[in-house]
């Protein structure tokens, strides 16, 4: 087994809609938590394709990210299992794109919209203290270029990357 430490790559997808938020409700290992349309970046995709994938799986609409908010890295331990694992997130904002029919990702419970006065009672039931952080980031007007990011042919097979 390797001793190289490797933080877990994430995505999330801040969507925000006459004032409210698209979150996910969610089973965890610590229960049932709410979170951003997010999940881990998966082997031969790029950050753009992980987030749109994960908003589709998560809450049945597509989206585009327009922007990246930030970048950002929490430490997470859980009390149940022990489990330590430091994540490593890129938040997007975006379009959000139609709906379609089709089941949400195992585990999840529902989508919903959610005000920011919302979001904030229901902080304790955060799925991480960066759920919010995003969010506040977005209402500032953090916004960073998409061409700050670059994925590689090699990652995605892809020449036009």
């Amino acid at each position: 087994m390797s001793d190289i430490w490797k933080p877990s790559v994430t995505v999330a997808a801040v969507i925000e809609h006459e004032g409210r938020f698209l979150l996910v409700e969610e089973e965890t290992s610590e229960g049932v938590r709410f979170n951003q349309p997010a999940g881990h970046l998966d082997p031969f995709e790029s950050l753009e394709q992980a987030v749109a994938r994960e908003a589709l799986e998560e809450t049945a609409h597509e989206f585009a990210p327009t922007s990246l908010i930030g970048v950002y890295m929490s430490r997470y331990q859980s009390v149940r299992t022990g489990e330590d694992v430091t994540y490593l997130r890129f938040a997007f904002a975006g379009t959000l794109g139609p709906a379609h029919d089709r089941p949400l990702d195992h585990g999840i419970l529902r989508a919903l919209w959610l005000s920011y006065e919302e979001l904030v009672a229901l902080r304790e039931r955060h799925r991480s203290p960066l759920v919010l952080q995003c969010v506040d980031d977005y209402l500032k007007g953090k916004r960073t270029p998409l061409s700050l990011l670059h994925t590689h042919a090699s990652v995605t097979g892809n020449p036009d990357d």
